[in-house]
């Protein structure tokens, strides 16, 4: 396609003048802007070098060849060799070329370059614009298969390779009719200008693409798709490309954001930036600190934030379900606004206070104190609801951003939530402790309600204090926590332990498991690709027999969970078709988003239990409510398709979980609930009204009449409160035992009723059996000791079989009281006609379940384990000798009991409880696994040097696999758990 630089001739030579004129005046501006910039003095590079001699090279390296001991020590590591690949491309670049690099450091870091716009092609699109550019039917296997790139190909192979993986499905169409074989004759200065006519021209692509189509081959289109897509993953990240480029490049980027300021600037290997230029600038994105992922436990988190033991707080904080954005104010007045990902938002917030246009700035005027002069603020931009006067949830920015515009005072709109600053008054503060720079902050922000405020946090010094906010938070629907250091410094684009977040998934007390069915699958993409389903949509059974889609599952499945769904479910899935969904098994919402690739019949589906930190309303699917944070759990193969959970069930779940929420001391007042006048349900003969009971068991009293005449003592309910529940459960109130037959009175103590009742000799049943029934959604055999106030005499054997002899419940599960209460009474309990347990009886059970999959208990039966210590990691080095090694073993294996490493620790506990076998001696000749933390990985050559003249060799495998496999209720394979000798 002709560029303006290369058109011929003509008589619009004034025209031509022009365009010269605006290049040169665009130089001119460049040159100003860095004068010391370099200039390349030769051609550039073709671009088959780029992924010749530095793509295809560092992915190969990616993929460790197999080799002896002697072999392994001579080669250089992996991470050596990926700095030789790119070293040697950046030698030929400066030989070459010259020394700006930036041509080709856009295309191989295409999500750092900021100067070029976006494209406006996704897959999809790009799909659609190939076809048209290889001239290929639309009917054609290959036209589908590109737009439908998620799933396997159709078509000459049943092979599902590239299914998620758009580039390998475009090399695939492109290689079956290259123009060319051999590499083209494009340069990367010359793939730049095309890729910056791409995303000029947004609307018509398809001339760009087709001069890449004719001057590149197959191999060759599939990288600049790649590049196109952003989506380059090529063995090496962004930081081993900036220090292999220069030593202070990846601390530029982090205070500069500029892909090009770090080529241009650093050109020079031997110049060195001042401290100065390596803090953050007025009115220069820069990358922000990011919180790291939280740590196995709390106790962990809380020993992170106290490495002393003078100071022991450490702050807690919400965290926010918005976008991470920077505020910059210059002397001017003038702001600018940059997301973490640096794409600049001013025009969207505003530029000023005086900008009408802008949501946020006008509002600005009084939200600094006098004095301030300049600032950089680090916070997140949420959506506020005025009228629930709640943060609305992630997604909304954009559109309160459109509904500002309006004026209307009851729209959405932003609200920055300031929790950090970084600069102020000519003055970088990211060397000052958080402490210090909240009280900058605190002494430079002059909140504006609702617009701009300053994020709250809450000292903690205990587990306790973590549990109690992250109980709040959960309760308030929130993202979850984020625990900082007030001690620690500000470290841009840095990712540590100083700032850890925690989220409620996390807890394990929060989560609720609910037996969903699969209804729809969605396809994976990129590792999760390969044709095959990566999350599922579940949904609740409704009473017209259908299912409503309740949420969309993709955490927690292992790849034996993925096998074992397929293989139940393999030839029974169905093509989804938007225009003629199958409303006769299922239900999406109206506005729906997300859609299956493929959906299932409910009758030869599975159901799968579900874990959810905490329920929230939503408009994405049918039942209005969805699980936050769901995780796949187990396979439920004891339970049909017709058991799946009811729309029903799931409510009164849903009102038991409340309720245990409230017993606990969990519940917390709602600081954005908002108020609602509610309607009193009015009970006839009753002298009080009760809110109405958000009970769903709806017809499960049905036919069924009662006379409550008491309020119950434990849980503490009134008469008309019982009364509310049960009529809303369908049963009938009366107020007397004349009024119907079989009528069931209910009371909870010996009133003058009550005695008149027992003199008829008519039964009298306590309020607990209500409760019970409601909790488990069935109707329950009433329980002599815990159900029944009064029984007639004569009466007693109508509820033999309702317990065992220890009193435990056949029919429901059994409460914490209760069975403090049985494990007392046990021992005064004789069975009779009970012969002992042999150990023939043992062996021959054992042998039994061995050809089954054995129960959690016996789980590790045949694992005889040596857990090593961590304190030989501070003792021994790989170069000590065998000998040396194992009396250190011997040594430090006696002080196990004693020792602060709670994962070996858990790890033995969990042997014992599994029939596993934990041996003291690590010479014993039939150890199966020797089991090693992670701090230890220093050591494992010399354990397996050891052991290799061995005849029977141990598994040396992480503590982690015991951990999971318990966790999973499943051996899993050991070899899923390496460690690499160091």
């Amino acid at each position: 396609m002709p560029r303006y630089r290369d058109m011929p001739m003509d008589d619009a030579d004034n025209d031509e003048d022009v365009d010269t004129r605006k290049l040169t005046q665009e130089e001119e501006d460049i040159d100003a802007k860095y004068p010391n910039r370099p200039r390349n003095t030769k051609p550039s590079l073709h671009f088959s070098v780029l992924y010749r001699e530095l793509f295809n090279p560092l992915l190969a390296n990616l993929k460790k060849p197999s080799a002896g001991p002697k072999i392994l020590a001579q080669r250089k590591k992996p991470q050596e060799k990926r700095r030789d690949i790119i070293n040697r491309f950046i030698t030929r670049w400066r030989k070459d070329v010259g020394n700006d690099i930036w041509p080709a450091f856009r295309l191989i870091m295409p999500d750092r370059d900021r100067e070029r716009s976006v494209y406006g092609l996704k897959e999809k699109a790009l799909g659609s614009v190939l076809i048209k550019v290889m001239r290929i039917s639309k009917d054609s296997d290959d036209a589908y298969n590109l737009l439908h790139w998620k799933q396997p190909r159709i078509g000459g192979s049943s092979d599902a390779a590239g299914a998620g993986d758009f580039p390998a499905r475009c090399y695939d169409a492109i290689s079956k009719r290259a123009l060319r074989t051999e590499p083209g004759d494009l340069t990367i200065d010359e793939v730049n200008d095309l890729l910056n006519q791409l995303a000029e021209d947004s609307k018509n692509h398809l001339p760009v693409l087709q001069e890449f189509y004719t001057r590149m081959n197959a191999e060759e289109l599939q990288w600049l798709i790649k590049i196109i897509l952003k989506q380059m993953k090529v063995g090496a990240t962004e930081k081993t490309f900036f220090d292999c480029w220069h030593e202070d490049a990846d601390g530029l980027f982090n205070v500069s954001s500029s892909l090009k300021l770090v080529c241009w600037e650093l050109c020079d290997p031997e110049f060195r930036l001042n401290v100065s230029d390596k803090g953050v600038k007025l009115m220069q994105t820069f990358q922000p600190q990011l919180a790291q992922f939280q740590l196995k436990s709390f106790d962990d988190v809380v020993k992170k934030m106290q490495p002393t033991e003078t100071d022991k707080v450490f702050w807690i904080e919400e965290k926010l379900d918005g976008e991470r954005m920077q505020l910059h104010l210059n002397d001017d007045g003038k702001f600018k606004f940059w997301s973490r990902k640096a794409k600049d938002y001013t025009d969207h917030y505003g530029s000023s206070v005086d900008d009408e246009d802008g949501t946020l700035t006008r509002h600005l005027k009084d939200a600094f104190k006098p004095g301030v002069r300049n600032l950089i603020l680090d916070g997140e931009m949420v959506t506020w609801d005025p009228i629930e006067d709640a943060i609305v949830a992630f997604g909304t920015l954009k559109s309160a951003v459109i509904a500002q515009k309006t004026d209307d005072p009851s729209a959405h709109r932003p609200f920055f939530r300031v929790f950090d600053i970084l600069y102020l008054n000519d003055t970088s503060l990211i060397n000052y402790t958080l402490k210090d720079r909240r009280n900058a902050l605190l002494g430079a922000i002059e909140p504006v309600s609702r617009r701009l405020e300053i994020h709250t946090y809450t000292e903690g010094t205990t587990v306790e204090d973590i549990k109690v906010k992250l109980r709040e938070v959960v309760a308030e629907a929130s993202e979850g926590l984020v625990i900082k250091n007030p001690r620690s410094l500000y470290s841009l684009g840095d990712r540590n332990d100083d700032w850890l977040k925690v989220k409620p998934e996390y807890m394990k007390e929060m989560g609720e498991n609910f037996d969903l069915l699969i209804v729809g699958g969605f396809y994976g993409q990129g590792s999760r690709g390969g044709g095959r389903m990566s999350s599922y949509m579940c949904a609740l059974k409704a009473q017209d027999g259908r299912f409503y889609s309740f949420c969309k599952v993709g955490g927690g499945f292992t790849a034996q969970d993925y096998n074992v769904i397929r293989h139940k479910t393999e030839g029974k899935w169905h093509p989804w078709n938007p225009r003629k969904p199958p409303t006769e098994y299922i239900e999406l919402a109206a506005g729906q988003a997300e859609r299956p690739d493929e959906w299932i019949k409910p009758e030869d589906s599975l159901i799968i239990a579900v874990k959810g930190a905490s329920l929230g309303p939503s408009d994405q699917f049918k039942t209005g409510v969805t699980l936050r944070f769901p995780r796949f759990m187990k396979l439920r193969d004891d339970r049909s398709w017709e058991s799946a959970l009811t729309v029903t069930e799931f409510y009164h779940r849903k009102r038991n979980m409340e309720q245990a929420q409230e017993e606990n001391e969990m519940q917390v007042e709602h600081r954005r609930a908002k108020k609602r006048v509610r309607k009193t349900l009015k009970i006839a003969g009753a002298d009080e009204t009760v809110d109405p009971v958000s009970v769903n068991n709806d017809h499960l009293f049905d036919e069924m009449d009662f006379w409550i005449m008491t309020e119950s003592s434990k849980p503490r309910k009134s008469k008309a409160e019982i009364e509310g529940m049960v009529k809303a459960s369908g049963g009938k109130i009366f107020q007397s035992d004349a009024a119907a037959e079989s009528i069931k009175c209910i009371a909870d103590k010996s009133v003058v009723k009550v005695l008149t009742l027992k003199k008829k000799q008519i039964e009298v049943i306590r309020p607990q059996w209500i409760f019970d029934c409601l909790d488990s959604s069935y109707l329950l055999p009433v329980e002599a000791d815990r159900h029944m106030l009064y029984i007639p005499p004569g009466s007693e054997d109508k509820f033999e079989g309702t317990v065992d002899a220890y009193g435990d419940s056949y029919s429901r599960d059994i409460t914490v009281e209760e069975l403090e209460k049985l494990l007392q009474e046990s021992g005064n309990i004789k069975l009779e006609d009970e012969d002992p347990v042999s150990q023939t009886d043992i062996s021959d059970l054992k042998e039994e379940i061995s050809e089954l999959d054995p129960p959690i208990g016996w789980m590790f039966q045949h694992v005889v384990a040596y857990l090593d210590t961590p304190e030989n990691a501070t003792r021994n080095n790989i170069s000590a000798s065998p000998e040396e090694i194992l009396n250190a073993y011997r040594q430090s294996r006696s002080r196990l009991d004693n020792h602060n490493n709670m994962s070996l620790l858990l790890c033995q506990n969990l042997l014992d409880f599994g029939n596993g076998r934990v041996v003291v001696d690590f010479e014993d000749p039939e150890i199966t696994h020797i089991i090693i933390d992670y701090e230890d990985r220093t050591r494992v050559k010399a354990i397996r040097n050891l052991l290799r003249m061995r005849d029977k060799i141990p598994r040396v495998t992480l503590s982690d696999w015991v951990e999971e496999s318990w966790r999973d209720q499943t051996l899993l394979p050991a070899e899923n758990f390496p460690i690499e000798s160091s």
